[in-house]
């Protein structure tokens, strides 16, 4: 489990991405200084384990599914990915339960100043978009963020410049994919309030809800 803290942007220095095997190599830091074989660290938001490493790199492997849910595969030699070991238990919880295990993507369709802060809007499909509340949490590229505003098609988050220094954000464009993770409480709400087999829920608490359910 993981927090959306980003720890720190490492640099890729190798891949290998084919149809038996898929591995990655990342240059880092901080995430070293306690690492271990069969370690989870959160690259750009994906749980990764640790296969290999040395005194300033760790390798992981990549499994085909992982690839086409997530943004992984796009990355090349150079590119910056966001870096977060899992969550100790002495840790603080600073951002929300993140769980590495990416629902989708979306693209970047605008980015624009709003005095220090910087707006981020992203698309995204039906299936993410109906787990996205304003003010509620999200998880992009495996960062800890709020939601300022959703409509029908988009959302987006207004980050301050801190945030935007410490992750690979800073080095997003238009047009840009993202990994998205919904928060995984709103996933378990849908899932327990829609019988098996069925389609998700998609009406809204209202007073008829209640009142049928005896809360009123």
């Amino acid at each position: 489990m993981f927090t959306g803290i980003i720890e720190e942007v490492g640099i890729v220095t190798g891949l290998n991405f084919t149809d038996r095997k898929s591995t990655l190599r990342i240059k880092a830091e901080t995430v070293l200084s306690d690492i271990h074989i069969g370690d989870s660290i959160a690259v750009n938001g994906v749980c990764l384990t640790v296969t290999q490493f040395d005194d300033t790199s760790f390798q992981a492997d990549v499994m085909n599914e992982t690839l086409q849910r997530s943004s992984l595969g796009s990355l090349t030699a150079g590119s910056p990915v966001d870096l977060e070991r899992a969550m100790s238990a002495q840790g603080r919880f600073g951002g929300h339960i993140v769980s590495g295990h990416i629902d989708g993507t979306g693209t970047i369709t605008d980015i624009r100043e709003d005095g220090i802060a910087v707006w981020y809007t992203i698309t995204a499909p039906p299936e993410i978009m109906r787990l996205i509340v304003e003010k509620g949490s999200i998880a992009i590229d495996g960062i800890s963020l709020t939601v300022a505003k959703v409509t029908a098609k988009d959302f987006s988050v207004s980050i301050i410049p801190h945030t935007a220094a410490k992750t690979v954000l800073s080095h997003r464009r238009k047009g840009d994919i993202v990994n998205l993770e919904n928060d995984i409480v709103g996933k378990y709400v849908e899932k327990l309030l829609s019988p098996a087999g069925k389609t998700p829920v998609t009406n809204r608490v209202n007073m008829e809800f209640l009142a049928r359910n005896g809360y009123i």
